[in-house]
C-alpha cells in the first residue's frame, strides 16, 4: 500500500509540472531575454512604449510584433521571471505535443495541455473522425518560424498569441489502413494562430492553449 501511495504521488507531481517543463524551462539556447521594462532615468516609472520596435532574434527572425510589446512589458513587470525566448521555445514544443495528441485522439493528454473550450472542440472533432472510421497519420515536418503576434495582461491573467508557420504531412486512413486523403510525401504549409493563457502568481505554472485560429 505504501509503495502504491508513493507511486501515485509521483504521477501527480509529474502531471502538475508537465506543461511547466514545456513552457517554462531554460535550455541554454534562448535568445536574449526580455527582463524588466526600461525606466525613465531618475524615475521608477516605465519608459513610454510609443517607440517600441519589433523584437528580433540574433538570426534576424521575428520574436514578437510591435503590437505585442506593451503586453509583454506588462507581463514582465508582473512576473520578472518571464522570458520571451524561453516561452517561444516552449510554445513550439507544446505545439508539437498538442497536435500529436489530437492526431492520435489522446483526450487524456490534451486535458493537461488545453483549456475547456479547446478541449471540447478537439473532442468533437475526434469523435466525428472515429465515427467515420478514420484515423490520422500526420507528421509535423518542421516549424519554419514562431513569433508572438499579441500579448495582454488582464489583472493577473496573461494571454499570449503565437503564430506558427509549419510544414505538416497529413494523411487520413480508413479502418482498413487505406489512404483516403493526403500524402506523406507532400507536406502542406500551415499557418496557425494559437493563444496561451496563465494566471500569474498562481499555484498552477501551466500555460494552457485557450484559442486556436488560422492565419
Amino acid at each position: 500500500m505504501t509503495v502504491e501511495i508513493v507511486l501515485l504521488a509521483l504521477v501527480a507531481l509529474f502531471v502538475g509540472l508537465r506543461l511547466y517543463a514545456v513552457l517554462g524551462r531554460r535550455t541554454g539556447h534562448e535568445q536574449q531575454p526580455v527582463t524588466r521594462p526600461e525606466t525613465v532615468p531618475g524615475s521608477e516609472q516605465p519608459a513610454p512604449l510609443a517607440d517600441a520596435a519589433p523584437e528580433r532574434s540574433e538570426g534576424g527572425g521575428l520574436v514578437y510584433e510591435e503590437a505585442a510589446a506593451g503586453g509583454i512589458r506588462a507581463i514582465v513587470s508582473a512576473d520578472p521571471s518571464f522570458d520571451v525566448a524561453r516561452f517561444l521555445e516552449g510554445a513550439q514544443a507544446a505545439y508539437r505535443m498538442i497536435l500529436e495528441a489530437f492526431w492520435k485522439g489522446d483526450g487524456e493528454e490534451l486535458a493537461y495541455l488545453v483549456g475547456d473550450d479547446v478541449r471540447a472542440s478537439f473532442a468533437e472533432a475526434i469523435a466525428a473522425r472515429e465515427a467515420a472510421g478514420h484515423r490520422l497519420d500526420n507528421r509535423l515536418v518542421q516549424i519554419e518560424r514562431a513569433f508572438i503576434e499579441d500579448a495582454r495582461l488582464d489583472g493577473l491573467v496573461a494571454s499570449i498569441t503565437v503564430r506558427f508557420d509549419a510544414d505538416i504531412a497529413a494523411v487520413t486512413r480508413n479502418e482498413a489502413g487505406e489512404v483516403v486523403a493526403g500524402s506523406m510525401s507532400d507536406a502542406v504549409d500551415t499557418h496557425d494562430v494559437w493563444t496561451f493563457r496563465r494566471t500569474l502568481g498562481g499555484d498552477d505554472p501551466n500555460w494552457l492553449l485557450v484559442e486556436t485560429d488560422e492565419a
